[in-house]
């Protein structure tokens, strides 16, 4: 079968799937042809899936990424501009938790959310790791502080102080911890990785739930083999970001204001 399939029945020959393909690998041969794949196409198409997203009829379907397996999307649930600048001046860190869990269908909902994070080349390179108990969570905090015990890193003695004194101020007690590692090989797997995690963040604030960016516990990780060995980091790989996620304990009513923009205009 062909890279690429069109529903001659359905198909304008618009070029709107040739324009937008990123790699070009799809061709119009004259105004009234229809498209079809470059040579070497199969090889070089990275599955964006932008040739089916595209299509105003529907006319397209490409193997790698099959028009069946595609929804329509629903203008009626479109976000206007109003309404998402308020959802993201009010995204928050949250360092105080309920105690209660997060049902596994909420995570597992928030996670997937983050798969439509744009990645290099469409590799999607992130593993997920989540710790799904208030134990395992704490048990990593404890790993992080013995880290900088033993390292007499001085940026950090303040959290061992805090954390003798019985309070965890590197993973704050969270019921959960969202990791993301992928590939040291990979020269984007800390941009892709960074951008994934922001899009798990929005989806946990849009699900009622609270985040945090969990920077002392990565470079612990960076450090500590027992920390990857717990969380079976794959050979090869390396962790490049990690949240705390749970209920938010309570409930922000402002939002505080931020420096202008440094913008230089070119």
């Amino acid at each position: 079968m062909s890279l690429i399939r069109i529903d001659e029945t359905k198909c304008r020959r618009d070029g709107v799937c040739a324009a937008v393909c990123p790699a070009r690998l799809i061709a119009r041969r004259g105004g009234e042809a229809f498209p079809e794949p470059v040579p070497g196409a199969e090889e070089l198409c990275i599955a964006c899936g932008h040739c089916v997203a595209a299509c105003p009829t529907g006319a397209l379907s490409n193997r790698k990424v099959p028009l069946e397996d595609c929804p329509p999307i629903r203008r009626d649930l479109q976000v206007n501009s109003e309404g998402l600048e308020q959802f993201l001046k009010t995204r928050r860190s949250t360092r105080v938790f309920k105690e209660r869990p997060v049902p596994r269908d909420i995570l597992d909902r928030v996670i997937d959310s983050a798969r439509w994070a744009p990645s290099a080349v469409n590799i999607q390179p992130v593993r997920w790791t989540v710790v799904g108990e208030p134990g395992g969570v704490k048990h990593l905090a404890g790993l992080s502080v013995e880290w900088m015990r033993s390292e007499h890193w001085s940026y950090g003695q303040s959290f061992v102080a805090a954390w003798d004194r019985g309070e965890d101020r590197v993973l704050r007690s969270a019921p959960h911890l969202v990791v993301a590692s992928a590939s040291t090989g990979n020269p984007w797997s800390q941009c892709d990785c960074s951008i994934a995690l922001t899009y798990l963040e929005l989806a946990a604030q849009a699900n009622g739930l609270g985040t945090c960016w969990a920077g002392l516990f990565v470079r612990a990780a960076e450090n500590s083999a027992s920390i990857r060995e717990l969380l079976a980091v794959a050979e090869g790989d390396k962790v490049y970001g990690a949240v705390m996620l749970g209920y938010p304990k309570w409930r922000y009513q402002r939002i505080p204001n931020r420096n202008e923009a440094k913008i230089t205009w070119v």
